[in-house]
Parts: structure tokens; sequence; C-alpha cells
């Protein structure tokens, strides 16, 4: 499934791309994600935790960056892994494209994801409603990732898992403008 989410960062496009550069500050400002190992050659192993009410899935795995594009601004990371009670699997192909946005940085996230068992339950909508959520998240760290490496502070890798009640919340809210959306909003053809 492909999963496509957009946020801001007001810093420009070369500041945030320097940032992205450093994948273990990268992320630590993914909720619920984990680094523990550098393989070299731009390979990581790592873990990413997600709960929602009673679930929890936390995937343990490798992530590599198979092209980054300096001209574009453009990262692609591959990533793999398995839930760590056997509850299924994940791989995902991320793209991350920077763009300038006034005197900030745009940043384009394309996720192509497969996921079997136990997460593959909840369906492309939730699936996908937990992803924006998690990027709306990221987006605010990563913001305040930059500030405090341009003021000396050290980032701290924490490997929380990325939860609850909140996520589910938002989540479902999305899921219920959606519907509501399309069933009470007026119909709007798109002009050719």
């Amino acid at each position: 499934m492909l999963i496509r989410n957009r946020f801001e960062v007001a810093q420009p496009v070369e500041k945030v791309w320097r940032f992205f550069d450093d994948v273990p500050r990268v992320a630590v400002c993914l909720p619920g994600a984990e680094l523990t190992e550098d393989l070299g050659d731009e390979r990581y192993r790592g873990g990413v935790a997600v709960r929602m009410g009673p679930v929890s899935l936390r995937f343990k795995g490798t992530a590599e960056i198979v092209e980054r594009d300096e001209a574009a601004h453009r990262i692609v990371v591959s990533a793999e892994g398995a839930e760590e009670k056997g509850r299924g699997t994940a791989g995902m192909t991320l793209t991350a494209t920077l763009v300038r946005s006034g005197t900030g940085t745009r940043v384009d996230v394309d996720q192509d994801l497969q996921i079997s068992g136990a997460a593959a339950q909840y369906g492309r909508g939730m699936i996908s409603d937990v992803s924006s959520v998690l990027m709306r998240d990221f987006a605010v760290n990563l913001q305040d990732g930059i500030d405090r490496v341009e003021r000396g502070e050290e980032l701290v890798a924490g490997a929380a898992p990325a939860r609850g009640f909140r996520i589910g919340v938002q989540a479902a809210l999305m899921a219920l403008r959606r519907v509501f959306r399309r069933f009470f909003l007026p119909y709007q053809s798109n002009p050719a």
C-alpha cells in the first residue's frame, strides 16, 4: 500500500538535509523507532514499536539507505523486519523529498508498505491514519531536534513505543472525517 504524507519544517532546505545525513539523529525523532547497530555502508539494525490501545506491535529488522540524491534533496530508505512475537512481517520503501517552501522546507514522504500478520488486519485506512499521526509527531520532533542541535544540545534516543490512546483517537477522528466527507458533503466533480 502506498501512503503519502507531507509536512513543513521551519528551517531552510540545506539545514534539514544536513540533519537527514545523520541517521541516528533522525531515528531519535521517529516515534517508537530505535537504532541498535550501525552495520556500515548505510545499513542499520533497529526496531519500531507502536501501541494502540490493547495492541502492541514491535518490529525488529534492518534499514538501508539505497539512494541519496544531494541535488534533488531526496533520500530513499528500504526497511524490513519481523514482529518480535512472530505475529507478522513488514517491509517498506520510504522516499523523502525536501522542497523549499517560503523560508522553510516541505518534506514529502511516500511509504510503499507491505504488512502481513496482526498489523495487516487493521486495514489500509487505519494504517494510513496512524502513519499520518506519526508523521505529524515526527515533524514536531524533527523541528525540535534541529533547534536543539543548533543550541549544542545532545539528542537522546528514547525507545518508548509510539503509543496509545492519543494516536488511536486521532486516527479514529481522521476516519470519521473521511466518512463524513464521503456521505454528507456535496459531490465535487474534477474539472478537466
